[in-house]
């Protein structure tokens, strides 16, 4: 049973980790926590069933448009609505970060209204056992997808030029302005970037929740509670964080209550932030909330 409870925790998790590296890369990149990202992995899986279903186009297409739109979308977000305000106060980003995604949420609920949808299978749908353990595709699927993203996004942010341009925005935008960089454009790529984590992030997640408007709610928290146990711009911390996670939710939802399995996101956000604000793998940093 416990075997079983960690394995399956662990590909909770992994979904969990995809939403926060998400979320990770755009804070990593501009300091700014989006919390309008669990909107943009619906709008990513809404997005790849419209052109899927509605449209009729090939899936492994389907995946790409929506993947592709997803990373224009995060791309004009940015430039048309948080760009504006980046010098504004710090709260004022988060609302509109909030104000953007409800508008996703509220274009969602004109195409299916309350409906519960029934997302096409992108992987088959096998089980396997091993010692005793039941193993899904899909699980297998999402945490290979998860390791792969892990490895390239570090790649990309510590052995590429990316990586040293993003650590000078990170460390000082002005500094960077200052040698040429152009932070705006950065910032946007940034937010592009996101966006196509989070269309991949609700492509795999939709098959195993359903598809509906208000999944972002449920996304978001899951997300941010991983990247704060992870710690704040740490990719290894998101993986990290959403897979202790996953294995906490079904531990405490079997051992002590089922109850454990809705609010131990929130648990684990009051605890991080009461108790470690920096996360496990986070650093102390001044940053756009």
């Amino acid at each position: 049973m416990l075997a079983q409870l960690i394995v399956s925790g662990i590909a909770h998790g992994a979904l969990y980790a995809l939403v926060a590296l998400g979320m990770t890369v755009i804070f990593k990149a501009t300091t700014v926590v989006n919390f309008g990202h669990g909107d943009l992995v619906m709008a990513g899986a809404y997005a790849t069933y419209v052109f899927s279903v509605s449209f009729g186009i090939p899936l492994p297409l389907a995946i790409l448009l929506g993947v592709a739109l997803l990373a224009v979308l995060g791309y004009v977000i940015q430039r048309g609505f948080i760009q504006p305000i980046l010098s504004g106060p710090h709260l004022s980003i988060a609302m509109m970060a909030i104000a953007v995604g409800y508008a996703l949420r509220g274009v969602a609920r004109l195409f299916s209204g309350t409906q519960i949808l029934t997302y096409p299978a992108i992987y088959p749908n096998d089980v396997y056992t091993v010692k005793g353990v039941v193993l899904s595709s899909g699980d297998i699927v999402v945490t290979v997808v998860v390791a792969l993203l892990l490895v390239v996004l570090a790649v990309a942010f510590f052995a590429t030029p990316l990586g040293k341009l993003a650590q000078a925005v990170f460390q000082s935008a002005r500094g960077a302005a200052l040698i040429g960089i152009n932070v705006n454009r950065f910032y946007a790529v940034m937010w592009g970037l996101g966006g196509a984590l989070a269309a991949i992030g609700g492509i795999l997640l939709a098959p195993n929740t359903l598809l509906y408007p208000d999944m972002s709610a449920w996304v978001l928290i899951r997300g941010f509670a991983a990247m704060a146990l992870g710690g704040f711009g740490s990719l290894l911390g998101a993986v990290v964080g959403g897979l202790l996670l996953g294995i906490a939710e079904l531990l405490l939802g079997t051992y002590v209550s089922t109850n454990f399995i809705e609010i131990t996101a929130y648990l684990v956000i009051i605890v991080v932030l009461l108790v470690r604000p920096t996360g496990l793998f986070g650093q102390r940093e001044m940053v756009r909330v």
